[in-house]
C-alpha cells in the first residue's frame, strides 16, 4: 500500500473531522495530489486537489468554504480539514496522487489510490 486515508467516522451534521493521507514506500513531494468520494449509489467525485508545494488548492463547489485541504511533504502527508459537515458529505472518501505536479479533477489523472476512509455524517 502506497497511500492510506484515515480519519473517517460517524459524526453529526454540523461537526469537524479532519482527513489524513500518508504515504508509504515512496515520496509524492513532487506529485499534484487529490482527495474523491464515492457515496453509495453514486459515482466517484472529485473533492479538492492541491499542487505539489502546496500552494494552490480547488475544491468542488459544494464543499467550497467548508474544507480545506493542505499537505506537509516533509512528513509526506496530506490532509482533508472538514468544517460544517452536511449529510450529503456521506461517503467513503479517498486520497490519490496524481501523475501531474498540479492536482486534477480527472479521476483519470491519478495513478496511486488510497483504499478510501468512511465518513458518516447524521443529521
Amino acid at each position: 500500500v502506497q497511500l492510506q486515508a484515515s480519519g473517517g467516522g460517524l459524526v453529526q451534521a454540523g461537526s469537524s473531522l479532519r482527513l489524513s493521507c500518508s504515504a508509504s514506500r515512496r515520496t509524492f513531494s513532487n506529485n499534484g495530489m487529490g482527495w474523491f468520494r464515492q457515496a453509495p449509489g453514486q459515482e466517484r467525485e472529485f473533492v479538492g486537489g492541491i499542487d505539489w508545494r502546496g500552494n494552490t488548492a480547488n475544491y468542488l463547489d459544494s464543499v467550497k468554504g467548508r474544507f480545506t485541504i493542505s499537505r506537509d511533504n516533509a512528513k509526506n502527508v496530506m490532509y482533508l480539514q472538514m468544517d460544517s459537515l452536511k449529510p450529503e458529505d456521506t461517503a467513503v472518501y479517498y486520497c490519490a496522487a496524481s501523475i501531474f505536479a498540479r492536482s486534477s479533477s480527472s479521476a483519470q489523472d491519478y495513478r496511486y489510490w488510497g483504499q478510501g476512509t468512511l465518513v458518516t455524517v447524521s443529521s
